[in-house]
């Protein structure tokens, strides 16, 4: 990973943020995203907070080390495409925050009984971000090494997959809204990576 300040701040933040709110439930109360709050109570906060706090270790690990390996090469490569550091970087992923979460907001605004907490929107633009620059770089699932391009294919299936059914109480639309303003935001700050990404998937350079 690249010299990365910026990456390595945002995740000191978000693990002291995270391990406080689970030691103090009021915290935790105030940070999550919880739509009746927002829409009624004017807590406009939450729709950023909520991406500074995780459910346990497992939850937070996850999202943390992925921003680590991938948050580097974004502050990196935004600044080549023309971002000021380190506030480009930061506006991107606070942004990433606010656009991932607003569709589950605006559907469950007026749900009581509906909550989302986790950086996981915002670290999937990130990722994709990534992807679109890199998209045969080898990204460690499980430990086994898969193309980047493939590990996108499959997590936007599964995304939508999981999203249709409900089941479980993972926000899947955050994702995959987060992976979409990765995408979008990447390429109007510079058209020309779409012409980038597509030469490079037809230069699979991994198969060595």
């Amino acid at each position: 990973m690249p010299n990365a300040p910026v990456t390595l701040t945002l995740i000191a933040i978000t693990c002291a943020v995270s391990f406080f709110a689970w030691k103090t439930p009021r915290l935790m109360e105030r940070l999550i995203l919880w739509p009746p709050a927002v829409s009624r109570g004017h807590e406009y906060w939450r729709l950023l907070g909520y991406g500074f706090i995780h459910a346990d270790g497992q939850h937070l690990l996850f999202n943390m080390i992925t921003l680590y390996f991938f948050g580097g090469a974004m502050e990196h490569y935004l600044s080549q495409l023309g971002l000021p550091w380190p506030w480009g970087f930061v506006g991107f992923y606070l942004s990433a925050l606010l656009v991932a979460i607003l569709p589950s907001f605006l559907r469950h605004r007026s749900d009581a009984g509906y909550r989302s907490l986790g950086a996981s929107g915002a670290v999937s633009a990130v990722l994709f971000a990534f992807i679109l620059i890199q998209p045969w770089s080898l990204i460690l699932v499980f430990v086994v090494p898969v193309p980047a391009i493939v590990y996108a294919v499959a997590y936007v299936g599964y995304s939508v997959w999981m999203e249709k059914r409900g089941r479980d109480n993972v926000n899947h639309s955050a994702h995959l809204w987060g992976a979409g303003y990765g995408v979008l935001f990447t390429i109007l700050l510079q058209p020309r990576i779409v012409e980038h990404f597509f030469a490079e998937l037809l230069n699979p350079g991994w198969f060595g």
